[in-house]
């Protein structure tokens, strides 16, 4: 039983740096690097030189890029075919590895590791977390497990057929729910479907009035509601003395509320039971839904669902897109198809029986997250130093 040797990083990585001199005539694509091993993406094109840098790095699909403010939180990622001809700023030295004895996918998986992220923030130099920087000698200085080449190809093909095994599993419980989600929006939205008539929100939804005085001792909990059809949640906790608004609005469980300001932008959502009586500033209205007419449920389907919130941008006042806001007055005036109460009926089951999956697929989404971590863990700890 041998263990690997522990190396440098040094002994198998060196600088690469592409410097390119800025030229104003010319847009470069930027990347960055996200924290927590998750990758480069890419940001904004700066053009006609609007950047205080005097140079920018070229990316090569071979680099291994870092990030000198946040390396030492995982912001560490290998480059690819995708990110070829981009730019970093000099913030984000490059290197190459040493592919005689370091494969550098098996590095990608290193990169993965807390435990290798703690290691270098060790060396990371200035005060308070957000302060610290890594510069490219910390790197080098850390100390990575190196197998044999050939062992290393052999974890990397293992690893690689877990991360793909993971992904499948998750695409598989995406495309399930997409599906149940779209068979119940058939039942509003198809226009063949029997029964159903456009009825005015002033027919279904009655705007409630702020109810609550501000008191600056006291201590309110605010919800919120996400954009792009993420519903209603628990937000800021804030002493009266901390805010302006003068009332609030009390909100219970069954209510319809959305932001004046990001309505068209799909933030819309009914009270779910976990922010029953938690407040909203005068931004949010609130509506209180009549239930002879119509389900809570089939408002909440049919306001977070994509198609309908450009038609919510059209009756939003305001010149600037980003400024646009939703008047109570407009949306009671707004009109939406409601169907027979026996197939609301059928479809508040169906979404129940939808949300209870995702409940079972939550689960075994993190279980499945959890997968990768716990193998780098087994490989990598002293244990898997062991080769025999």
């Amino acid at each position: 039983m041998k263990k690997w040797p522990r190396i440098k990083l040094g002994e198998v990585l060196q600088l690469d740096l592409h410097k390119e001199p800025i030229d104003i005539s010319k847009g470069y694509e930027m990347v960055g690097v996200l924290s927590f091993g998750r990758g480069l993406f890419r940001r904004e094109i700066i053009e006609n030189g609007n950047t205080s840098y005097k140079y920018f790095l070229r990316l090569s699909s071979e680099h291994v890029v870092m990030s000198q403010l946040f390396g030492w939180e995982g912001a560490l990622a290998l480059s690819s075919d995708d990110f070829e001809g981009c730019y970093v700023s000099p913030q984000f030295p490059t290197f190459l590895c040493d592919q005689t004895r370091l494969n550098r996918n098996f590095l990608g998986w290193v990169m993965q590791q807390p435990s290798f992220w703690d290691d270098l923030g060790s060396r990371a130099k200035g005060m308070g977390d957000r302060r610290r920087t890594l510069n490219p000698d910390s790197l080098f200085a850390s100390h990575t497990p190196l197998p044999p080449i050939g062992e290393q190809e052999s974890i990397v093909a293992r690893l690689n057929q877990l991360a793909d095994k993971v992904r499948q599993v998750n695409e598989h419980l995406n495309a399930m729910e997409s599906e149940a989600e779209a068979l119940i929006r058939s039942y509003i939205f198809s226009p063949s479907e029997k029964g159903i008539s456009k009825r005015k929100m002033s027919e279904l939804v009655s705007l409630r009035q702020t109810d609550v005085v501000v008191d600056q001792l006291e201590n309110y909990q605010f919800a919120g509601v996400y954009s792009f059809g993420r519903g209603v949640f628990s937000s800021v906790n804030k002493a009266g003395s901390e805010f302006a608004y003068s009332r609030l609005s009390t909100i219970k469980v069954g209510d319809f509320i959305y932001p004046k300001l990001m309505a068209w932008e799909g933030s819309l959502g009914v009270v779910p039971e976990a922010c029953d009586g938690m407040v909203v500033s005068p931004e949010f209205p609130v509506f209180t839904i009549d239930t002879d007419e119509v389900l809570p449920e089939i408002i909440d389907i049919y306001f977070r669902t994509p198609s309908v919130w450009p038609e919510l941008a059209g009756i939003s006042g305001g010149t600037n897109v980003r400024r646009r806001r939703l008047q109570p007055s407009a949306f009671l005036n707004y009109e939406m198809p409601i169907p027979p109460m026996s197939t609301q009926l059928k479809i508040r089951e169906m979404h129940r029986r939808v949300q209870q999956l995702k409940t079972s697929h939550k689960a075994i989404r993190e279980a499945n997250q959890a997968l990768i971590p716990a193998t780098l863990e087994r490989i990598f700890s002293s244990e898997g130093h062991q080769h025999g």
